[in-house]
């Protein structure tokens, strides 16, 4: 057994502080404290501005946009993300796995980025990494927080310790950045800061009737100011309004103008609004962000689709958690049930699309068109050695969005990947009762269905409650290779092939070695 999983993370975390203090003798104090007093006494170093992005979903995105609007507002911008890294014009991809890297090397990028001249660094930045002090000692200057959802409790154990993990970010930042749409906003509203941005898009807690307009350093009417409750401070909000997505893209209204995003989905106006926010405190003008946001086409492994020419839509996106799976799956069915029916026929929204798609979003319960002309073909599956109470329910979320549902194997690490398929696929299917469990037997590295191969090997009852049959419409599927060759050979003109859990990521861990992997070249040889 190895030791260290004996020892509990508050133990831990003292060591990790330790390496981030000694971190910060070697690269940070030098490259930005010192700097920064130096730059402030006028003398030669220049100051870099950090700006930290945290959040359960869309900080990848976020920081992707946050870098264009600094960049179109002639600031020279690093960027270290899940995907890649950036000082000014050299990019590379992120290989290593980590959203937030060890104290060493994230210092280590500090002092790359002062050194390459950088005006900013936008840093996106983990639960893990602040607990363990990964970021100790950078002096944020701007902390944003994307939206706050299940996720990480493994380690963190309860949604409470999560959260206080993510304001850790908030304690000592100037200026911060709020989702006020989120579950609790007022925790990070409430920290000590001079400069308070929230955006939402519907969020009933800052009434219309007491908003006043108020002025950015542009002198031009932007956020409205309003008093945060329960609190004597003010904050600065945008509100989005007039809300249209479609299957390439997102409209919205920021007073009278109106934006245009080449990303579809309501989560992708959360993003941008987040970002417009970071733009407006650092005096950058809404005709510059708005400029910036247009010319974004796409983020790699968000939301991102694989050109064909078999007449269906294969989506590839990174997706990890339940909540971001419900976003992609229910902004996926809200296209699909209003596209037209002639086969091959994708559109890219058009008139009509949002009065649909309100109509679907306000019901409780909406009812998804299973059936037709439009399927749905799902590939996922989970994180090894992460938390596993959320992959039942990650499988239950795409079977009530999916016609098929396909398992498979993702990053097991020293997991074994038989077990996370079956927990997750014990969602996807429904018990007969409370006692009916899925036998964790080897999964077949096959493509054949149950009525092909030895029974014992799928030892899932035959009736199905929801009308998931293995064999039928869900299969577990060993090998991911195989599982988007099942999906694909499933697929027809017009359905959806939507693959889940990878996005842009270019290796499999599979135990302690890093497997060569992309899910975009494999499926495009496929």
């Amino acid at each position: 057994m190895d030791i260290k999983f004996l020892i509990p993370q508050k133990i831990k975390n003292f060591y990790h502080l330790g390496q981030a203090v000694l971190a910060n003798f070697i690269y940070g104090f030098p490259a930005s404290r010192r700097q920064a007093v130096s730059a402030s006494r006028g003398g030669p170093a220049r100051k870099i501005k950090i700006i930290g992005v945290t959040g359960t979903n869309g900080k990848t995105t976020t920081v992707w946009m946050i870098g264009k609007i600094l960049e179109e507002a002639g600031h020279k911008v690093a960027l270290n993300s899940t995907i890649n890294f950036k000082i000014g014009t050299k990019e590379w991809v992120n290989k290593t796995k980590f959203t937030t890297l060890s104290s060493f090397a994230v210092q280590k990028f500090i002092r790359n980025a002062v050194k390459g001249k950088c005006d900013y660094l936008v840093l996106e930045t983990s639960s893990h990494s602040l607990d363990q002090f990964r970021v100790w000692g950078i002096p944020f200057a701007v902390a944003v927080i994307t939206n706050i959802t299940r996720e990480h409790l493994d380690y963190h154990q309860t949604m409470e310790e999560y959260r206080k993990a993510k304001l850790k970010l908030f304690e000592k930042a100037p200026t911060i950045v709020v989702n006020l749409d989120m579950e609790k906003p007022e925790e990070y509203l409430s920290c000590n800061s001079k400069l308070k941005f929230g955006f939402t898009t519907s969020n009933p807690n800052f009434p219309a009737s007491t908003r006043r307009d108020c002025s950015s350093t542009r002198g031009e009417q932007i956020p409205i100011s309003n008093k945060i409750p329960n609190s004597d401070d003010q904050i600065k909000i945008i509100i989005a309004e007039n809300i249209e997505t479609g299957i390439d893209y997102s409209n919205y209204q920021l007073q009278t103008t109106n934006y245009k995003l080449n990303l579809p989905g309501k989560f992708n106006i959360e993003n941008a609004l987040a970002a417009t926010c970071v733009g407006l405190s650092q005096g950058i003008s809404l005709e510059t962000i708005k400029k910036a946001l247009e010319k974004i086409k796409g983020i790699p492994g968000r939301m991102e689709y694989v050109p064909n020419n078999k007449g269906f839509k294969i989506i590839i996106d990174y997706a990890v958690t339940p909540d971001s799976l419900e976003k992609l799956y229910e902004l996926i069915n809200q296209i699909k049930n209003i596209l037209p029916l002639e086969k091959g026929v994708l559109p890219t929204g058009g008139e009509g699309f949002e009065k649909q798609s309100e109509n679907f979003k306000s019901s409780p319960n909406p009812s998804f068109s299973k059936g037709g002309e439009h399927k749905i073909i799902a590939v996922l599956g989970a994180c090894g050695e992460r938390d596993r109470g959320k992959r039942p329910i990650m499988g239950k979320i795409v079977a009530q969005y999916a016609d098929y549902v396909i398992v498979t194997n993702e990053d097991p690490y020293g997991e074994d990947p038989n077990q996370i398929i079956n927990e997750v696929f014990s969602g996807v299917i429904s018990k007969i009762n409370d006692n009916q469990e899925i036998k964790n037997k080897q999964i077949p590295n096959s493509l054949a269905t149950p009525d092909l191969a030895k029974p014992d090997k799928f030892p899932i009852p035959n009736k199905i409650q929801n009308s998931f049959i293995e064999g039928e419409n869900c299969w577990r599927i060993l090998d991911r290779r195989k599982a988007l060759k099942k999906a694909l050979k499933l697929a027809r003109p017009g359905d959806f092939v939507v693959i889940t859990g990878k996005g842009a990521e270019e290796t499999m861990a599979i135990g302690k070695d890093r497997i060569s992997w992309k899910e975009k070249e494999v499926v495009k040889e496929e």
